[in-house]
């Protein structure tokens, strides 16, 4: 059984793990190999031990904690950072989802629809009436927020490892999330 909880501490070392993990699977083609071969699960581990230090940031943190498997899966969130220019001026505070990653050998499961569910919950509860996400323009995971109900609402160029990458904004205006609800209710 796997269950969404609010991320502590402790879970840093996993969500470093799952981090590098996820990101060198998805983003093989997309991003520079060197870059991709470079990440550590101790580097991404300590970062994320100095964010769940931090009372104010472990709200917007949530994993996928299987009884057998421990954390395969993390999601985070918090206020907007770079807000895109598609938003039409309605959304009086917008929130984001900064991170969303499922293990590959979990994937299809539901996790990401329950881990979403999960954020959109906390944006909600923190008063945002509207949520984005960046995402890098070729990845194929852009089905699922599409999926989802994300509306494309922005376009930057980025630069990561001196390449410079595209990225798509997703944006929901709707936090109660209908269709992820629906779908929820179908898997169980």
């Amino acid at each position: 059984m796997i269950r969404i909880r609010r991320a502590r501490r402790e879970d840093a070392a996993a969500i470093g793990r799952v981090h590098v993990e996820t990101w060198q699977a998805t983003y093989a083609g997309l991003l520079p190999d060197a870059m991709l071969a470079s990440m550590s699960d101790v580097r991404q581990s300590a970062w994320w031990s100095r964010l769940l230090s931090d009372s104010r940031e472990v709200r917007g943190v949530f994993v996928a904690d299987d009884e057998e498997m421990g954390v395969v899966g993390f999601g985070s969130c918090g206020p907007v950072r770079d807000p895109p220019e598609g938003l039409d001026g309605t959304e009086t505070r917008v929130g984001e989802v900064y991170t969303l990653y499922v293990e590959p050998d979990f994937q299809n499961q539901g996790l990401g629809r329950r881990l979403l569910d999960a954020l959109f919950r906390q944006l909600k509860a923190d008063g945002c009436d509207c949520v984005v996400l960046w995402m890098l323009a070729d990845n194929p995971t852009r089905f699922f927020y599409e999926g989802m109900g994300g509306e494309r609402v922005g376009h930057r160029v980025d630069t990561l490892a001196g390449r410079d990458v595209e990225e798509v904004a997703y944006a929901w205006r709707d936090l109660d999330m209908p269709l992820v609800r629906r779908k929820l209710a179908t898997e169980e």
